[in-house]
C-alpha cells in the first residue's frame, strides 16, 4: 500500500502528470490556488511519486465536499482510492466537518457506497 500523506502541495509538474494520466490527457487545474482553501487534501506516494489524490473542500462550516478522487491508471483496483477516500473521511470529521459530500458519475456508485456514503436529494445546475 502506499503511503498516504496528508497536506503534501505536490508541484504543479507533478501534479499535472497525474491529472493527466488520471483525466485522459486533461490540463489540471490550478490547484496552487485550490489547495490552500481546502480542509485537507491528501496524496497516495509510491517510490517518491505521486500515484493518487483526493481533495476536501468546505465552506468554512459543517459542510466538506470530496472533490477530485485520481489514481493513476495503472494503479487503479488495488484500495488506493478507497485508502485515500476513506483517510480524507478521517481527516474531515477531525478538522470540524459535520457532513462529507460526494458527487460522482452512475458508474462509481458501488465505489462510494463502500466507501459509506448514502444517497441523499440534491440540486444541481451546471454553470
Amino acid at each position: 500500500m502506499p503511503d498516504i500523506r496528508i497536506d503534501p502541495f505536490p508541484s504543479p509538474d507533478e501534479f499535472g502528470a497525474l491529472w493527466a494520466a488520471a483525466w485522459d490527457g486533461a490540463q489540471a487545474p490550478d490547484f496552487a490556488r485550490i489547495l490552500p482553501r481546502s480542509l485537507a487534501h491528501l496524496g497516495a506516494y509510491h517510490e517518491g511519486r505521486l500515484i493518487g489524490f483526493v481533495n476536501v473542500a468546505w465552506d468554512g462550516g459543517m459542510h466538506a465536499f470530496i472533490l477530485d478522487t485520481s489514481v493513476h491508471p495503472d494503479l487503479r483496483r488495488q484500495g488506493i482510492a478507497t485508502a485515500l477516500v476513506m483517510e480524507a473521511v478521517r481527516i474531515a470529521r477531525e478538522r470540524g466537518a459535520e457532513c462529507l459530500h460526494v458527487d460522482f458519475e452512475p458508474h462509481l456508485t458501488g465505489f462510494y457506497r463502500a466507501c459509506g456514503f448514502r444517497p441523499t436529494e440534491a440540486g444541481l445546475i451546471r454553470l
